[in-house]
């Protein structure tokens, strides 16, 4: 008796010290009632991977077709050794540490369902449940980095049994097998994993809640697949509802959080609510920056009287996320960014680089030819696993400062340490807001709003995040290129003397072109002519003298005033 009068007393101690989540009204907040905004990431890619992560979109979208695909050259055994060494490495307490310290305080686990239970096809007895034991022990890791850092993990299940929608790659759905929705099956395992994963989290104060169905996107009636169209949704409702119940039977105090049809957003026939604990999560991706587009869920949180929790958000350019994050701190959204890691990636947190091993098999699996062989394609697989450790990713910090520091500050800040005398290269201009670090003409993709925008922001897709354009060329190096006529760049130089330095500077252009050099407040530093090069990567230098810069920090701006410039780098002598 003494030794449970001890442990209660214990865990009260560890909730009264924690920061548990609850809602209030229509505020998520702490144990001492303090606002908390989730600024999160989601660790899209990790338990669960959609083809384009992996650069497989084209032939294999659905995980499970990936797995096909890798099966096809080095067998299931060699499958499974990749994924083993894939989810090893995916996320570790080193990615944690980095994303607490870059100032994210909360997560989203994106779970797919089969590292915690059997599908229902391979379960022996009928309505029986599994537990696999691998997913919650990646979870109890994950939570635990958690902790250590104070940052929420909020579960959320990707892949439901069964899948939960039309859009395949999202849930890893196989549409030879009973839908999520076509299987009482499915659906009672769905049930039964929610409220395992409960009860095991249950005194978890850094658990920040249980997000039930991601992107759900069904038509029960409509016309649309994806249930956009939707008027009642009464069996999404239905399900939520019974999780939500299954939930409070082992857990009373963590928040749930619901999801719409049509990829979360659309909640017609939402009925009276069941719990007192809920959070309405929406998405967003591709479209305006305005209160237009946030206009539903305004209303749903002002009609309902809860908080709205931006649960998935990203995939655009840096200025995109500094609009979004501004928008979202003027009506006290928190949110969950997406994705960290994925394979050539510019708009995450890290990127993951690719091999031309890798690439190889790439090729085969979409052009078909000469088979790899079984100890090639392995050794390529397991070279691309190694290089999900975060050790080995490079980290996009212009990302991390267009959506931490730019929301706030407009100044810039230099991109490394660049000194005169010394060459610097082109794609090494100045951290910040377009209009203060840069100037480019195509920046944004708002397809959603308008189609008619629809852009890649960064042609050349490399590198950063912003709207420069930026390419590798054949030998694999890095310039811009694509720049029109009053796009610019800026660069932050420490100069050791005041000194008048000679400029050389490295370009190809397939016309005769023209490029000036300004300070920060427009004073004129010199204009150099380009003679056409008579290609795009036929290279060239030209230099000029009298470039007179102050003793300390300078701040460059190269203007390109014709179109066609490729841009390699510029060396102060």
């Amino acid at each position: 008796m003494k030794q449970a009068i001890i442990l209660s007393a214990f865990l009260l101690s560890q909730f009264g010290t924690s920061q548990l989540l609850k809602t209030e009204n229509q505020k998520i907040v702490n144990d001492k009632g303090e606002n908390i905004q989730l600024r999160g990431l989601g660790l899209g890619g990790w338990m669960l991977q959609e083809g384009y992560m992996l650069k497989t979109a084209d032939f294999a979208g659905p995980q499970y077709k990936v797995k096909e695909k890798i099966a096809e050259l080095i067998g299931e055994e060699g499958m499974k050794r990749f994924y083993e060494a894939y989810l090893k490495n995916g996320v570790t307490k080193q990615d944690i540490d980095f994303l607490a310290k870059a100032g994210f305080n909360s997560i989203r686990l994106p779970m797919h369902y089969n590292l915690y239970t059997l599908p229902i096809e391979k379960e022996t007895v009928k309505g029986q449940n599994t537990w696999l034991e691998e997913g919650f022990k990646m979870t109890d890791d994950l939570l635990k980095w958690c902790k250590d850092n104070k940052i929420y993990l909020i579960l959320d299940l990707h892949a439901a049994p069964g899948g939960q929608g039309n859009d395949v790659n999202i849930s890893d759905n196989d549409k030879s097998k009973p839908s999520l929705w076509e299987s009482t099956e499915n659906q009672k395992k769905t049930v039964a994993l929610w409220k395992k994963l409960a009860d095991r989290y249950k005194d978890e104060p850094w658990i920040g809640g249980y997000d039930l169905i991601n992107e759900p996107n069904i038509n029960f009636t409509g016309k649309n697949p994806n249930g956009t169209d939707e008027m009642s949704n009464a069996p999404l409702w239905k399900l939520q509802r019974e999780i939500t119940e299954a939930i409070r039977e082992v857990d009373k105090k963590h928040i749930i959080y619901l999801e719409g049809n049509g990829w979360g957003n659309n909640y017609n026939g939402l009925p009276e609510l069941w719990d007192g604990n809920l959070v309405f999560s929406f998405h967003k991706y591709w479209n305006n920056n305005d209160d237009a587009t946030l206009k539903f869920a305004l209303d749903l949180r002002k009609k309902y009287n809860v908080p709205i929790w931006l649960g998935e958000t990203g995939e655009n350019s840096n200025v995109w996320f500094t609009q979004l994050i501004q928008l979202l701190d003027k009506h006290n959204i928190g949110y969950a960014f997406w994705p960290m890691k994925k394979i050539d990636n510019t708009a995450g947190i890290n990127n993951v680089k690719i091999t031309p091993e890798y690439q190889k098999l790439l090729d085969y699996w979409k052009n078909g030819g000469e088979k790899p062989s079984k100890d090639y394609a392995e050794k390529a697989l397991m070279k691309i696993a190694d290089n999900y450790k975060f050790s080995n990713t490079e980290v996009r910090k212009d990302v991390i400062d267009a959506m931490f520091r730019q929301t706030t500050d407009h100044s810039s800040k230099a991109f490394k340490n660049h000194t005169a005398p010394g060459k610097i290269m082109s794609t090494d201009y100045d951290l910040g807001r377009i209009g203060v670090a840069y100037s480019d003409k195509d920046f944004i993709n708002l397809w959603v709003s308008d189609p008619e925008k629809r852009s890649e922001w960064n042609s050349g897709n490399q590198l950063r995040n912003d709207g420069v354009d930026i390419f590798k060329s054949v030998d694999n190096q890095y310039y811009v290129g694509k720049t029109q006529t009053g796009e610019w760049l800026q660069y932050t130089v420490n100069s050791k003397d005041e000194k008048t330095y000679k400029l050389e500077i490295s370009y190809s252009s397939k016309t005769d072109s023209k490029i000036r050099l300004e300070d920060a407040s427009g004073k004129l530093l010199t204009t150099v002519s380009l003679q056409s090069t008579q290609g795009e990567e036929n290279w060239k230098k030209n230099s000029t003298k009298g470039i007179r810069l102050q003793k300390g920090e300078n701040k460059i701006r190269i203007i390109f005033e014709n179109d066609g410039v490729n841009f390699n780098y510029f060396e102060l002598k």
